[in-house]
Formats: C-alpha cells, structure tokens, sequence
C-alpha cells in the first residue's frame, strides 16, 4: 500500500487537490479552441474516458471568447493553459475557469503575475505554477547551466514568495521535463521543502509506446515514493488514450479502481491457443466498462488456474480450450472460439452484481 504524502488541500471546480483525495487524471485538448464544436466534441471523448480534468490552451482573444460557450458544456473542470499573453488569463478568469495555470518561464514579471492573482483571489479560484524545463527563466539557465533540479525549483519558489507576497495561497505546482530523471528529482526536491499539491507529468513523452513507457516509469516512481496529487500522460496521440495510460499507471499502484485490470500471461512454449489475439480482443472490448474488476487471460496450467481462481473473473486455457472462472468459482469448460463471447456474459454479470450491490 502506497504511503501518500500530506499535502494542502486546493479546490478545483468540483473536486478537491490533495490532501487524502483521490488522485486525479487530466488531459489536455488538442484542437484549435476557437473551433467551439470540435473542442466539446473532443472534451465530450475525454469525459466519455474517464478525465476528470481538462486543460485548454487560450493563445488569443478568440479561443478566450470560446471558453464561454464551452465552459458550459462541460461536466468536469476546466483548466486555462495560459502562455505568454496574461491577459489571457484575465480572461479565461471572466469566462468561467476553474483553474489558471502560468508558465514561469513566460508569463512576465512580478506586476502581471500580480494581475492575475489579484482576478483569480477575487474569484476564488486556484491556479498551477507549471515549471517547464524547455521554457526555464533565462537567468536561472545562465546560474545553472543547463536545467537542473535545483533550477527548476529555484523557479517554482520564485513564484511562490510572489502568491506569498500577495496572502495568495491555493497553489498546484508542476515540475516537468522531457527527461524522467531530472523530471523525478526535480519533483522529489522540491517536496522536501513544500506541502502543495503536485501535479505529475513526463512532459513530450513522446508517442505512445515509447511516451507511455518513460511516464509510467517517471509518474510511477514519484506515486510508489507518495509523491503526486494528479497526473497527466502527455503523448504525441489521441488525448484519450492518455487517460487510459494515466488510469492504468494508478490502478497498477493501487491508487484508482476504474474499469477492467487485465492479468495475462506473456506466454511461452506451452500456449495452446491463441492469447494474443484473445486478450487484444478483450482488451479493446473492455477499455470503456468503468465498474472496477480483475480479468485473468491465462495460457496454461502453471499459474493459469491460480490467476483465474484469484481474480473477479477470467479463463485458465489448456489445449484448445479453457475453464472459466467467476469470483473464484469454476464456470465450466469452453472451447478457444467461445471464450470471448463467454467472458462477456460474465463481464456483464459481475457489472449487474456490482450494482446491485
């Protein structure tokens, strides 16, 4: 069982940052935000996955205008991505955001930062101080070198003191980079000092093998150590597939029960059937059931049985066939061609079951 760090709680929206709540996952839109009906049908996808937070950029006037109509179409909170141009977030302030992130790296100096916490304070709203290694202050690359751990938290107290020095205290902060490493130390270091609420993420992972691997390592250390409040998976692909990613990464560390945990066997010589083609069927199948359940994908008698037997459900396969399992009970024998099909019906049960519970 993982030991969470104690951190200050921060509202955002609806939910609650820190603290003992649950640990959140987020994504980020990628469409043009002034293109209203895209944005939704995206953030409506996003939802429909299980996100319970979604940032959106406001580069300009017209996305700003934008946040409007959206705002009010959404079921979860709405973050506004703010670079550069802090009027900005001035304005996603008016238009209904639950929360303002800013770039420390680009934001400007102490009077517009000043500006923005003064609107958000008058709003009650919280906002992210969002260090980015490829975006750090010029002068802390020129003390350092090079972004380090120690610059990139150099750069998060910077703006600190400034919402300190403004009695402004709901803070998330962020400290990502591109490298895991120095993204985990940076993390580590900068908890050793401060209780605020962190928001977790690999930035540019990548795409999604490669970019799912260097965040479940880098995420997955950090929450195993206690470290972490919410995360995103940040993946040159589908938004939604990063809170996919980013629910698999909590449920392996027992920090989420949504949907399906899927336990197969990475098969050997012994395989009789086709588990490959078995669990990628099942694995498509049941990325969208939200009731929260173990599946057991076994090949053969070793641990097959075992597996099954410990699981809420699954199938232990010999040659051509396989018993079903059902909260540790034996279903019977199918043959290879039935099983998803009867694996299914026991999906469905369990789910009826839940509710009825």
């Amino acid at each position: 069982m993982v030991e969470r760090k104690k951190t200050k709680q921060v509202k955002v929206g609806d939910l609650i940052i820190g603290g003992e709540h649950a640990i959140t996952v987020q994504s980020m839109t990628t469409t043009k935000t002034h293109d209203v009906t895209a944005t939704l049908k995206e953030v409506a996808r996003l939802e429909e996955a299980g996100c319970q937070i979604i940032r959106i950029t406001v580069p300009d006037q017209p996305a700003a205008d934008s946040l409007y109509e959206i705002k009010k179409e959404m079921n979860v909170p709405l973050v506004a991505d703010i670079h550069f141009n802090y009027r900005m977030a001035l304005e996603a302030v008016d238009a209904g955001a639950d929360k303002i992130r800013i770039n420390p790296g680009n934001i400007g100096g102490k009077n517009r930062v000043k500006e923005v916490l003064e609107k958000v304070k008058g709003a009650n709203l919280p906002i992210r101080i969002g260090v980015n290694a490829g975006s750090l202050e010029k002068d802390l690359i020129e003390k350092y070198g090079y972004p380090t751990a120690e610059a990139m938290v150099e750069s998060a107290k910077r703006h600190i003191d400034i919402c300190k020095e403004h009695d402004f205290d709901d803070i998330i902060v962020s400290l990502k980079a591109s490298d895991v490493n120095l993204m985990m130390a940076s993390y580590e270091l900068f908890s050793e000092t401060y209780d605020y609420p962190l928001h977790l993420g690999v930035t540019e992972a990548g795409p999604t093998k490669s970019g799912s691997i260097k965040s479940s390592v880098g995420i997955g250390v950090l929450l195993a150590k206690g470290i972490g409040d919410t995360i995103r998976v940040s993946l040159t692909d589908d938004p939604v597939e990063e809170v996919r990613v980013g629910f698999e990464i909590l449920k392996s560390l027992g920090l989420a029960s949504k949907g399906v945990t899927i336990v197969a066997c990475p098969t050997c010589g012994r395989l009789e059937v086709d588990l490959f083609k078995i669990a990628g069927e099942m694995e498509e199948k049941l990325q969208n059931v939200k009731t929260p359940m173990t599946v057991a994908l076994m090949g053969c008698a070793v641990n097959g049985p075992g597996e099954a037997t410990h699981t809420n459900l699954g199938i232990a396969f010999g040659k051509g066939s396989g018993h079903l399992y059902y909260q540790g009970e034996n279903r019977g024998k199918v043959s290879e061609d039935e099983a998803i099909g009867k694996l299914e019906d026991l999906i469905t049960e369990f789910e009826t079951d839940h509710q009825e519970d």
